[in-house]
């Protein structure tokens, strides 16, 4: 199984980034098309063959022959030889250039309330292609339409934000924006590749599982419920029909706004299945607490043996929970 490299999700996207600076600058265009089709050879046969000769009859003058006196020869004419014109010609006709066949990978960002970021990626010559996009250590997986188009919308992890498109032939497209919004809002995520199906959940101010207060992707709310600073909402990123998908989770709450004091307990959960079963897998966890730093940490789980699939594990200890203190 292919394992996600996490000092690599943490760190890499920096490396990811100067890569697609490069290819915006360089403008990353290639010939799609090449003629590898060898020459066609022609080939030229002559059909040859010996005459053959029969009864062939030996004859000479005879002496009572008349001899005819035969037409004065006439000497050959003149030949003039014609004008070698070499004035220069300054009206040749130039070479048509070929033509090209490019590809536009466009992307752009744009601030959204929630402290979210708006993705629009275009690259019409890329229909229902698989591509990764990058964010300050967070990673998913995405495909285009039949278009070549995508558009999405992303927590962001920073306030000058960084996205990266990159597909898998070594192209991608870049786009950045500012997050102003992003000091007033708590945010952690929970991140993995695969077969590990994976649910982050946060019970906000005491409450139990499937009350009001219980968050997760079967009750992920939106963003307009950060409005009123009380309640958080949850955002499920990542196609989950993909081979070898990478998925992600993250939960907002809106720490810096008016609401009430209290915590927020939060917990991951993953489920035993056949796909999964008797394997260690890995996971990551990004918090972002309001104006400070992005803390990582990363888990690798013994998953128990294929009897147990359908139960879940629950990792209390991965993240850790939020403790809401207005000023």
């Amino acid at each position: 199984m292919q394992k996600i490299r996490l000092i690599a999700l943490g760190c890499g996207t920096v490396a990811v980034a100067l890569g697609a600076g490069y290819f915006m600058q360089s403008g990353g265009k290639t010939t799609p098309f090449a003629n590898t089709s060898p020459p066609t050879s022609i080939q030229e046969s002559n059909a040859s063959g010996a005459l053959e000769l029969d009864e062939i009859t030996l004859t000479s003058a005879l002496p009572s022959a008349t001899l005819q006196p035969s037409p004065l020869a006439q000497p050959p004419a003149a030949e003039t030889p014609a004008a070698l014109d070499t004035s220069i010609l300054d009206d040749v006709p130039g070479e048509e250039p070929a033509p090209a066949f490019t590809c536009d990978y466009t992307l752009t960002a744009d601030a959204a309330p929630g402290a979210m970021a708006l993705l629009s990626l275009d690259v019409p010559c890329m229909p229902n292609e698989r591509f990764t996009m990058h964010h300050n250590g967070l990673m998913f997986s995405q495909v285009t339409d039949e278009g070549g188009h995508a558009s999405m919308l992303v927590p962001a992890l920073a306030t000058e934000a960084v996205f990266i498109a990159a597909f898998p032939n070594g192209e991608g497209a870049v786009a950045n924006t500012t997050i102003d919004a992003l000091e007033f809002y708590e945010r952690v995520a929970v991140q993995w590749q695969g077969d590990l199906d994976m649910h982050l959940h946060a019970l906000e101010f005491g409450a139990d599982y499937g009350s009001e207060g219980h968050v997760w992707s079967e009750a992920p709310r939106d963003v307009s419920d950060a409005a009123t600073g009380e309640r958080g909402f949850l955002t499920r990123l990542g196609n989950p029909t993909l081979s070898g998908s990478l998925m992600a989770e993250v939960y907002t709450f809106p720490s810096q706004l008016t609401g009430p004091d209290g915590s927020v307990s939060l917990s991951v959960e993953a489920e035993v299945s056949a796909a999964n079963c008797a394997r260690d897998v890995e996971a990551q966890s990004l918090q972002l607490r309001a104006g400070g730093d992005l803390q990582v940490q990363d888990v690798s789980l013994a998953m128990p043996e294929c009897d147990a699939a359908g139960d879940f594990l629950v990792l209390k200890n991965l993240l850790n929970d939020l403790t809401i203190a207005r000023n």
